[in-house]
């Protein structure tokens, strides 16, 4: 039976353009090319790369060449920032709308074009060095400021190609792995399938068939499940092309550049180190047993002797309530209040301003994601709400993800990238908010079970399976080195993986297509968007703790570090609140919380 949900809201994005084939968003695109112009001649004048390439030997001449930079860049990333997001609020909620899919190819041009000006100046900064930074930071503000930016340039700078051979790679990009990438998207947006319930016959996207994995029904969740399966492995060639063409391209960029594993780049794009990795993986291999000991708890709810995978999902307790959208709105504004008034006020102007997609629906991408409008200085956020509260959770986390974006939001382009493991920070602390409003306002043990198990299967999530993505992923990059991969490669070492990090916490039955489930593995930038995740979790209860310990008198500081994440490393960072990320003893800490719950829940099975 469907659930009554009240009216689900559809994102408004007329106040950014009014329409997709408006004259403002005509003027705008026009805007942008002749500024990008302008900026390539610029370029070519200041001897940036090209050619012609030269590094002034004149400090000023050096100090305004890197400030035109800068300053045109930042307007640049805004603008078509601004632009992409504005699309892909089109393409991403129906994928059969073929004049969003043309704009979007469009822009994916000129992100083209940006991407070889930066390139340019990355492949010239080579030409630089700490003491001329220092130089000309003390002759403009603009560039002292940027100081972080031109700092991390110098260091990317070392695993550069021949900036011709750059540029050939940007070029081709959009006919190569974000093709397939844009493949993928579209498969999996447009695949309907027929659900029998209830006597009747529906017709759902994935996206929903997906979300009955959390039915109270167990052969509700055992025949989406089937069917899911089933509906993969129908799809399963195109999308094995779309996995293999994506990691092809990323392995032979990766050689190409001189890194020596593929998850190089992505420690380094994270702002962390190996040992922070190192330290992270092993606290989350050191939990397994804590999780399989919540599985064997909940199959002795469910009167199971194992769960399968289909059970993973399921609710356990009381906490089966269905949430109206307008009831999540109120409870989340209400709970954000008890931390502050600027993160309820947030989550008030994005509910009003209707920011926020909310409903499934056929040729809408399954997830959940929040994007930035720059020159809006607003945000979006995309989810597909079924009514149970780990929507509502999920509603919080994307919301910080906006109160993330609200507090940089003047904040240049520049210096306000984030990287992976620090962008879930404000995502996990909203998150935390609600769960511990929600448990402790809990009227009974049968609600407080119910919500803990909504967190434990988040936490399961975050840590047992993304430790099997990560381990997934890690095998297929070592494997595509040599060849392409068959789906049936594809099912075995996912299958493989899962049963290396879920061990006996479940029986056989296990997900061989998560592969073909989950976006980010198709996404040809950014390769392990996984163990970020693990990340984010642990660092953002981390500072929940803090908060716990400082009250009010944290605050402040908390927005500074949002303010703040794309100006330093990770470590430096944390390190303003004593945090060490290398060592074990702080994500054992995090873990140590999760634990305790975990503990809560085994008690209250019985």
């Amino acid at each position: 039976m469907a659930r009554d949900l009240g009216p689900l809201p559809h994102w408004d994005v007329s106040t950014v353009y009014p329409g997709i084939e408006s004259d403002a968003y005509g003027a705008a695109l026009d805007e942008l090319d002749r500024k990008l112009a302008d900026h390539e001649a610029a370029l070519d004048r200041d001897g940036i790369g090209g050619q012609r390439a030269r590094v002034p030997e004149d400090d000023w001449a050096l100090a305004s060449a890197v400030d035109g930079y800068i300053a045109r860049a930042n307007w640049l990333n805004d603008r078509l920032g601004t632009l992409d997001a504005y699309v892909t609020a089109h393409t991403t909620t129906n994928s059969f709308d073929e004049v969003a899919r043309r704009k979007a190819s469009e822009l994916e041009a000129r992100s083209v074009r940006l991407e070889a000006t930066e390139l340019r100046f990355l492949s010239w900064s080579r030409g630089l060095d700490a003491r001329r930074l220092d130089t000309i930071a003390a002759l403009s503000p603009g560039i002292a400021r940027h100081r972080f930016f031109l700092d991390e340039t110098l260091e990317r700078a070392r695993h550069l190609m021949s900036e011709p051979e750059e540029l050939i790679a940007a070029d081709l990009a959009p006919a190569g792995a974000a093709a397939w990438g844009r493949l993928h998207g579209v498969i999996t947006s447009q695949i309907q399938v027929d659900f029998e319930r209830d006597g009747r016959t529906e017709k759902l996207p994935m996206s929903k068939v997906r979300a009955l994995a959390s039915d109270p029904d167990a052969d509700v969740r055992r025949r989406a499940y089937e069917l899911e399966l089933a509906t993969w492995k129908a799809h399963q060639e195109p999308i094995a092309a779309c996995m293999n063409g994506i990691k092809g391209w990323a392995a032979k960029l990766n050689r190409r550049r001189g890194y020596g594993a593929a998850i190089e780049p992505s420690v380094e794009g994270a702002r962390i180190d190996r040992a922070t990795l190192d330290a992270l993986l092993a606290s989350m291999r050191d939990s397994f047993p804590d999780f399989r000991r919540y599985l064997a708890a909940k199959a002795k709810a469910l009167l199971k002797p194992r769960c399968s995978w289909h059970d993973i999902f399921a609710p356990v307790g009381k906490a089966s309530k269905v949430w109206k959208w307008d009831e999540a709105e109120r409870f989340i504004v209400e709970r954000f209040g008890t931390f502050s008034d600027r993160l309820a006020a947030f989550a008030r102007k994005a509910f009003e301003g209707r920011w926020v997609d909310a409903e499934p629906r056929v040729g809408k991408v399954g997830g959940a994601f929040c994007m930035g409008v720059p020159e809006a200085k607003a945000s979006r956020v995309l989810m597909n709400f079924d009514g149970t509260f780990d929507q509502v959770s999920t509603l919080a986390h994307e919301l910080g993800h906006g109160y993330h974006n609200e507090v940089r939001k003047d904040v240049e382009p520049l210096r306000r990238s984030t990287p992976m493991t620090l962008a879930e920070t404000a995502s996990i602390f909203c998150e935390t908010i609600v769960f511990n409003a929600a448990l402790a306002e809990a009227p009974d043990d049968g609600e407080r079970l119910g919500i803990i198990e909504t967190n434990l299967i988040g936490a399961g999530q975050v840590v047992v399976d993304i430790y099997s993505r990560y381990l997934f992923e890690t095998r297929v990059f070592e494997r595509r080195e040599g060849s392409e991969l068959s789906a049936s490669e594809l099912c075995e070492l996912m299958t493989r993986a899962q049963r290396e990090a879920y061990g006996d916490g479940l029986d056989e039955r296990l997900h061989p297509y998560m592969w073909a489930v989950k976006p980010h593995y198709y996404s040809a930038g950014l390769s392990f968007y996984n163990y970020p995740y693990a990340f984010g979790l642990l660092f953002g209860l981390g500072l929940y703790a803090i908060y716990r310990k400082r009250g009010a008198a944290f605050i402040d500081a908390y927005d500074e570090l949002l303010a703040t994440t794309g100006l330093g490393k990770a470590a430096e960072l944390a390190s303003k609140f004593a945090i060490d990320i290398r060592t074990r003893e702080f994500w054992d800490g995090g873990l140590d919380e999760v634990r305790g719950l975990i503990d809560r829940y085994e008690k209250l099975v019985g």
